[in-house]
């Protein structure tokens, strides 16, 4: 009996090992082609669509290569930031995000996307495939529109089931490279970019675990940087048309619009969209009384579509994020839910703000706040040495009522990703301080120099890393790890803060295995 069951375990893991050199030897055959027509921005008219007539009186105004920026901290104002662009749009909405959920804020956004083209809007989606499992219906039935496309990022053949998880191995290095760029371009004329995804926990919906998260609202000439890196990913090789990969009965568009209304006129619904229309940024929008940071020093960046197939790492995302952060002389501030700073170059960095005695400080998740506990076990060799350096280092709590296991916590409180320097420029954007924005994912942000932002993205930060939201994390007396609550008087943790053994156990194996590239 136990002759076979070795016999079949061997034969198995012999099956996965040709599955996987398979892989590594026809990746470029494996992977499903792009088919679709390429397509690009449409010329902004002046005057054409109410965005165009909302905005062309407030950049007159200004200097000649002038833009105007609004931060998005609460989310609702950036579900109302979405959801009121589609309706003013009246002639392009390009979408692209690493996750779009099968929920409330998702649907609603859908109908938000199919009454624009019921308008005559042309709509072009593109989502990353490795969370798409299951949507395919409502996505196919979608790209029925005639003026609805969709594509999906380093697709999958296989679309559900075993298959799907086969080919998972089978192509698990060309498939480990994913698309984490977020951003939301209306007519050409205003973006939203920064951390979050479409769902609940993204715009304060959730009845359970809502995220700390940030964007940035961009309208002005450099939604034009935003609109070429649209269309660089759109007509890549990696773009893939939905209905090209999918031989399915589809389903009819009227269906899957109808269940989507009528979800949207659900209490639910009905009582979320109150919310958003009460919310007090929302309701200065409407009365014209926003008062946004205007500059010519914004600048949109993002990787290369097929960053994985480009030698030229000075494009790389992490090169401007790198050499931007390693140029701080007085201050360095860092938000990053996810912090493994194994990669060299963010090694060269920190040594060289040391090197300068730049204030530093980072916020980041605890161990109960994180939602991957693997990345958990890659960022904690590092915190004692970044203290040693004199760096400041603050963990978010997790929220009450969260539950947390040996995989994550639901209660996963930061999304935020963002970093300031030196009083007056910093980014905002999809960039997690860890091997994978650096090496696998492509990522996207804009890079700032203004002092009134930076006071605004600072204000956030102070807020992250004081009492109410954070540990502070130090060194006691004889160079111990201590999580300071810094109440009165101060109650200071000698471990992990709501953290169990069991969990304590499995982090401190994870962090043995050399997983740190992948996290």
């Amino acid at each position: 009996m136990r002759k076979h069951l070795f016999l079949t375990l061997g034969w198995l893991l012999l099956a996965l090992i040709v599955l996987a050199i398979s892989g590594v030897l026809l990746a470029d055959y494996l992977t499903p082609r792009a088919t679709g027509e390429p397509s690009h921005t449409l010329p902004i008219e002046a005057g054409q669509t109410p965005i165009d007539r909302e905005l062309e009186p407030l950049l007159a105004r200004q200097p000649e290569g002038y833009s105007a920026a609004i931060m998005l901290t609460e989310g609702l104002d950036a579900f109302a930031a979405r959801a009121i662009s589609a309706r003013q749009a009246g002639r392009s909405l390009d979408v692209q995000y690493y996750i779009w959920k099968d929920d409330i804020t998702g649907h609603l956004l859908l109908k938000e996307l199919w009454e624009a083209a019921e308008r005559g809007v042309r709509v072009r989606l593109l989502f990353d495939d490795i969370n798409t499992s299951g949507k395919d219906g409502a996505l196919l039935a979608m790209s029925q529109h005639e003026n609805i496309q969709v594509r999906v990022y380093n697709p999958f053949r296989n679309r559900d089931g075993i298959g799907r998880l086969l080919e998972m191995v089978q192509r698990i290095w060309s498939v480990n490279h994913r698309m984490h760029n977020k951003a939301w371009i209306a007519d050409d004329r205003m973006v939203v970019l920064g951390g979050r995804n479409v769902g609940v926990e993204y715009f304060d919906a959730a009845t359970t675990t809502n995220f700390r998260d940030l964007d940035l609202l961009l309208f002005g000439p450099v939604t034009s940087a935003a609109s070429a890196i649209f269309d660089d990913f759109w007509n890549s090789p990696a773009a893939v048309p939905i209905d090209a990969l999918n031989h399915k009965e589809v389903g009819r568009l009227s269906e899957v619009m109808e269940q989507i209304r009528s979800e949207a006129q659900s209490d639910e619904a009905r009582k979320y969209l109150e919310r958003v229309g009460l919310s007090p940024q929302v309701i200065r929008y409407f009365a014209q009384e926003l008062t946004p940071f205007w500059s010519d020093r914004y600048h949109i960046l993002s990787d290369p579509p097929l960053k994985h197939a480009d030698s030229n790492r000075e494009e790389w995302l992490y090169r401007h994020i790198t050499r931007d952060l390693a140029s701080a002389t007085q201050s360095a501030y860092i938000i990053s839910p996810y912090f493994v700073p194994d990669h060299d170059s963010m090694q060269d960095m920190f040594a060289t703000l040391t090197e300068r005695q730049a204030k530093v400080g980072i916020v980041t998740n605890s161990m109960t706040a994180n939602d991957v506990l693997a990345v958990h076990s890659g960022y904690m060799q590092y915190r004692q040495p970044l203290l040693e350096k004199g760096f400041e280092l603050f963990e978010i709590r997790s929220r009450p009522g969260s539950d947390s296991s040996l995989f994550g916590s639901s209660g996963a409180s930061l999304h935020t990703k963002a970093y300031l320097l030196d009083g007056a420029r910093g980014f905002i954007g999809s960039f997690n301080m860890d091997s994978r924005s650096i090496n696998l994912n492509t990522e996207m942000g804009v890079a700032f120099d203004n002092p009134q932002l930076y006071e605004a993205l600072l204000d956030e930060y102070r807020l992250l890393s004081g009492p109410r939201y954070s540990y502070a994390v130090r060194l006691d007396e004889h160079g111990q790890l201590r999580w300071h609550e810094r109440s009165i008087p101060d109650e200071i943790h000698t471990h992990e803060p709501k953290s169990t053994w069991r969990q304590r156990l499995f982090v401190r194996v994870l962090s043995w295995l050399p997983i740190e590239s992948q996290l």
